[in-house]
């Protein structure tokens, strides 16, 4: 079955342990996906301001599905957003904040947004991955923000990712579904919207098969994405349910893994 899209997910997938990938490799590789009329999609709880940054002269001719699904933009080109009513917004904010996070960030099309109370050091790692970025007197005045929310992302302490995992499920109550995006993080998203959401809402507009789509993966929050897609590949520094889920297990994401096999995959 020949491949007509690739989706990657990029912390500790594309990207290697310094936020960094080959790019002259990927340039040539991308060059060839152009060629074989192969669609390149960056699929990432990021937001999207982040994701472009790292493709900064080709992001208009690729495809992101941003802040895990629920904002992509198709070559510089707003495709979809959800919405999370306001008063969902609050009532999970007021469940969350029980929780003492390290971080709470809101996710929003034209921004994130954070407390002003949010200590400088961690401010500036949040500031990484949101570089549209907002500080509020407190988060709850993101009612007076004009702006349609989407995902939360929280920070914890690694070890306690499964305890917040589980007391995230009971609180939210199905209104928001908490995953895992690795190193201590969790999202919090809108039911339904996920990246493979992302994907199934691409395939109908390019007419392209999920048997004819391969993915990358190494957090929970590709769990559905690499499920959807005709070829799934687990990365060697996958979560072990990741792995359970995919069809594939390569090398590690500092060792360029996902470079080479989209090259194999092109059939080169």
């Amino acid at each position: 079955m020949s491949i007509k899209m690739i989706a990657v997910d990029m912390d500790g997938t594309f990207l290697n342990d310094q936020k960094e990938y080959n790019r002259e490799k990927f340039q040539r590789i991308f060059q060839r996906m152009k060629e074989q009329k192969v669609k390149f999609v960056v699929a990432s709880g990021n937001q999207y301001d982040q994701l472009k940054s790292f493709f900064p002269k080709l992001h208009t001719e690729m495809t992101f599905i941003s802040e895990n699904g629920a904002n992509i933009v198709v070559e510089g080109e707003n495709y979809y957003n959800a919405k999370l009513p306001l008063e969902k917004v609050l009532e999970a904010l007021a469940g969350i904040c029980t929780l003492d996070p390290i971080a709470i960030v809101v996710c929003g099309k034209k921004s994130a947004y954070v407390s002003k109370e949010m200590p400088e050091d961690v401010f500036r790692s949040v500031k990484f991955y949101y570089p549209s970025l907002k500080k509020l007197d407190q988060l709850t005045d993101i009612a007076q923000e004009e702006d349609e929310i989407f995902k939360f992302a929280l920070s914890f302490l690694p070890r306690e990712i499964e305890v917040k995992l589980a007391a995230l499920t009971e609180i939210l109550k199905g209104e928001m579904i908490p995953v895992s995006s690795g190193h201590g993080d969790i999202d919090l998203i809108i039911p339904g919207i996920h990246k493979a959401h992302g994907l199934a809402k691409l395939s109908k507009t390019w007419g392209i098969a999920p048997a004819n789509m391969a993915a990358f993966g190494d957090s929970g929050n590709d769990i559905e994405m690499l499920s959807y897609v005709g070829s799934s590949f687990a990365m060697k520094n996958a979560q072990p349910e990741v792995k359970n889920v995919s069809k594939g297990i390569i090398g590690s994401n500092n060792h360029e893994s996902v470079l080479d096999m989209i090259a194999i995959l092109l059939g080169s």
